[in-house]
């Protein structure tokens, strides 16, 4: 298992091992996008040619995490010359746990079945197929594009025209698209999908408006962890104190659909597979602190640790306090 990151300092772009608890700059290549095609185009796996290529110069890891560095850490995927041609994606209602949150969140009536729980029971009975077989599909969200995507210790932001906003800590799976057509995973990352709450459990129709906000990503890259079964715990920070945590577990065995029928139910799509693109999709959550009532304020830092996945993703929750104003179209024909 690799872990990788991107850096920045100034103009200036790097991959780097981790390698805790320093880190050690991969030789001419700025991005992991840029490593993957190479990586691809030499018939390699990702983390051989990382190790093939990374220097003996290394450098202390902390200063950079702790944002004390004039090295600044990237999210953990990009697009480095057109963060448009990063699809940020997820599938909902995949997780074991995440039905009985929408359930809760939308049900009237105790003996009233949800169109979220029908489809969760559809992934149960037909999300996880056999070796070769095409599944149910799951329920798919798009959530925006490489331009709302944010690096560990940047902020996530609650525009003036939101209800709220609030944490979905996940895992994410990382994809860019050969010039073959074909799709490689990367890598998995830990992920805080973001989302407004509020304004979706006023109708579970809302779901889409709901994901069309910032989310972050990283700060490591692993290449090839273990995604059977993975401890994953959230914490909510609120002035310098832990207001709310939560333990869960994700990952195949902890999903009603494989992995596999999720990515085919995503890549089937034409347009998923434009040559060049960088995929970046969550794979859901069994818990958020909305479901406890928690409603997080400005300045309230969400943090997201997956065991074996590096360092925790760390972002603070900024609030526009701007009145929103109403967006004109000028005619044009």
């Amino acid at each position: 298992m690799t872990r990788l990151i991107q850096i920045k300092k100034g103009n200036i772009r790097r991959v780097a091992l981790v390698e805790e608890p320093h880190v050690r700059l991969v030789d001419s290549c700025s991005s992991i996008y840029e490593l993957a095609h190479l990586a691809i185009a030499a018939g390699m796996k990702l983390s051989t040619i990382a190790h093939q290529r990374a220097r003996n110069e290394s450098i202390p890891y902390d200063p950079i995490y702790n944002g004390e560095s004039e090295w600044k850490l990237l999210p953990a995927i990009d697009h480095p010359d057109e963060p448009a041609r990063c699809l940020i994606s997820g599938t909902g209602l995949t997780h074991l746990g995440s039905a009985r949150n929408r359930q809760s969140m939308h049900a009237t009536k105790e003996e009233d079945l949800t169109d979220s729980m029908k489809m969760f029971r559809w992934g149960v009975e037909g999300g996880r197929p056999a070796s070769g077989r095409i599944g149910i599909s799951p329920e798919w969200f798009y959530k925006g594009t490489g331009c709302s995507l944010r690096a560990h210790g940047e902020p996530l932001d609650i525009p003036c025209y939101a209800e709220d906003g609030g944490e979905e800590g996940e895992i994410a799976g990382v994809y860019i698209i050969g010039p073959d057509d074909q799709a490689y995973r990367l890598g998995l990352a830990a992920g805080n999908e973001f989302s407004d709450h509020l304004f979706e459990k006023k109708n579970y129709l809302n779901l889409a408006g709901s994901k069309l906000r910032t989310c972050a990503l990283g700060p490591e890259l692993v290449t090839d962890p273990e995604f059977e079964s993975v401890p994953v715990q959230v914490t909510i920070e609120r002035q310098g104190t832990d207001l709310w945590n939560r333990d869960f577990r994700s990952g195949e065995s902890e999903m009603c659909h494989s992995l596999a029928n999720i990515e085919h139910h995503h890549f089937k799509y034409a347009l998923h597979r434009r040559r060049g693109d960088v995929h970046v999709h969550f794979f859901g959550t069994n818990c958020l602190s909305f479901s406890d009532n928690i409603r997080l304020q400005d300045g309230d830092i969400m943090q997201i640790s997956v065991e074996g996945y590096g360092r925790p993703l760390r972002n603070p929750l900024r609030v526009d306090q701007s009145t929103a104003a109403l967006v004109n179209v000028i005619p044009l024909g």
